[in-house]
């Protein structure tokens, strides 16, 4: 297990890297963890954390790739929800790192 230094805080993850508390989730812990990952978050990377975290507060489970695809589609449309787009925003993963950085649980059948 390691932890993530967010200001005074030292947050709890697991060995990949994921939250261990899904409370400790904030926008600077986001901003740390898309740091260790050498990404800078843009209004488009916050416009999907936020879907993926209304996906997981509704079905209760972070989505595969294909659903998270669907799901962004239908609320951010099209030309946001299709897999080049977040591919492109999320390393090529879009499923796991933006589930990391969303502070949710890594999708079941990512490997």
């Amino acid at each position: 297990m390691s932890t993530l230094t967010v200001g005074s805080r030292s947050i709890a993850l697991d060995k990949d890297g994921y939250l261990q508390d899904l409370g400790d989730w904030s926008s600077d812990v986001a901003q740390a963890l898309a740091a260790q990952e050498g990404l800078d978050l843009s209004p488009e990377h916050w416009e999907v954390l936020e879907v993926l975290r209304q996906f997981y507060q509704e079905f209760q489970l972070s989505p595969a790739t294909r659903p998270l695809i669907k799901y962004t589609a239908l609320k951010l449309g099209p030309e946001k929800g299709n897999s080049l787009h977040l591919n492109r925003l999320f390393k090529g993963t879009p499923a796991k790192l933006a589930a990391k950085l969303a502070g949710l649980p890594k999708p079941t059948n990512c490997i």
